[in-house]
């Protein structure tokens, strides 16, 4: 199971917001990541939390840029975590293999082109709204059938502009879009969901809000999570990459 550890380069995500914002803090902290065990570093250069203020690609990549190309020229594994097509085809020339857009596409539907023309793989995730969601968009029917019918829309544009079926990666949204127990219901339902779409599947539960509700200590909950998941997907998204390994480590002693 592959373990990206978040690398937020910006003054204002909602857990770590500010500590990685100069190019010398994201690069210490990037390799850190590394040597907890994460095996690829996902880097972010813009917050998509409630109420965060969207910034244009030129910034963003002002952000990321110079830590992607320092990264990279260490052999470490990266993916960027943006919706702006810009963003993505700058990373991508300089040789990032993996594209994470929290939208799906819905925000810059461009992002699908850049991507097509590449050899990236491509983290598909649900949401709704804007790029930065808001708890107003979290009305469902039945969860799990509507994020199924809403991802297999994502998918079939991503397919038509070129980007085939094996480099997508899909993420169910947590926190994304959902409130209180639907981030719970998601987990129960994610045998279920994962049949109704086959493939290769990334869960970010790092540190979210529903964890709060059975730890004080977000990160326990968050390796915990890690944990229950080892062997049904494909990878996990955590900030703290070393209790995340940890959990695998152990699983694998016990289950073989």
């Amino acid at each position: 199971m592959e373990i990206l550890g978040i690398l937020n380069v910006t003054p204002d995500s909602f857990s770590d917001g500010g500590k990685w914002d100069s190019e010398q803090a994201a690069l210490g902290r990037g390799l850190e990541l590394v040597e907890d065990g994460a095996t690829i570093v996902d880097i972010g250069g813009e917050s998509t939390r409630p109420g965060a203020t969207p910034i244009s690609s030129e910034e963003e990549w002002s952000r990321i840029g110079s830590v992607i190309t320092n990264l990279l020229e260490r052999d470490i594994q990266v993916s960027v975590d943006t919706y702006h097509a810009e963003t993505a085809r700058r990373a991508i020339a300089a040789g990032v293999p993996i594209i994470n857009d929290v939208t799906g596409g819905r925000v810059e539907p461009e992002i699908h082109d850049v991507v097509a023309d590449s050899d990236a793989l491509y983290v598909l995730q649900h949401s709704r709204g804007g790029a930065v969601t808001t708890n107003d968009t979290a009305q469902y029917d039945s969860i799990i059938d509507d994020i199924a019918a809403e991802m297999s829309v994502a998918i079939e544009k991503a397919v038509a502009k070129g980007i085939t079926q094996d480099r997508i990666i899909l993420d169910p949204g947590l926190g994304f879009s959902k409130v209180g127990d639907q981030d719970w219901e998601v987990l129960r339902g994610l045998d279920r969901l994962m049949g109704l779409l086959p493939g290769r599947w990334l869960i970010g539960h790092s540190r979210k809000r529903f964890l709060a509700s059975v730890s004080d200590d977000r990160d326990l909950a968050t390796a915990l999570v890690t944990s229950q998941l080892v062997g049904q997907v494909w990878g996990v998204r955590v900030h703290d990459a070393k209790s995340s390994a940890a959990a695998t480590r152990i699983v694998r002693k016990i289950h073989g």
